[in-house]
Parts: C-alpha cells; sequence; structure tokens
C-alpha cells in the first residue's frame, strides 16, 4: 500500500513539473522582438549555383573500388 502511495505522489509531482515547465515556456515567450514593418523595398540576387563535388572521371562520379569473390579452395584430404 506505501508502494502505490508513493508511486501516486511521484506521479503528481512529475504531473506538477511538466505543468511549471509548460507554463514558464508560454509566459516567458515574448512578442515584442518582432521588428518594426517599414515601407523600403529590397531587391535580392539569385546567387550562381555550382556543384559542391568535382568528378575524377569526367565520365562519371564511380568511386568504389570493383568486387572481388573470395578464390574457392579445394582440400583432396576431406572427405564429406
Amino acid at each position: 500500500m506505501a508502494t502505490t502511495l508513493s508511486r501516486r505522489i511521484s506521479a503528481a509531482v512529475g504531473g506538477a513539473a511538466i505543468l511549471a515547465m509548460i507554463g514558464f515556456t508560454a509566459a516567458c515567450s515574448s512578442d515584442s522582438d518582432k521588428p518594426e514593418e517599414s515601407p523600403t523595398t529590397t531587391t535580392t540576387t539569385e546567387p550562381s549555383l555550382t556543384p559542391t563535388e568535382k568528378s575524377i572521371n569526367p565520365g562519371g562520379g564511380v568511386f568504389t573500388p570493383p568486387v572481388t569473390a573470395p578464390q574457392q579452395t579445394f582440400d583432396p584430404q576431406q572427405n564429406d
């Protein structure tokens, strides 16, 4: 019975802590950080896009080594 009571108390304290964190987060956020709107106009230019990786081979970008299978060995002494 004492275990059930301690579980209930710890669950209530945990729930209260979660609600307190939500409340502090909501209370500390402010809308005063928004800049004032001004009637000025701005022009933007798009930068030219260039690829970041250059290909070693002019024909493509194959960077993996070729796959080679291990050689099969044969033991004439083994009778399976």
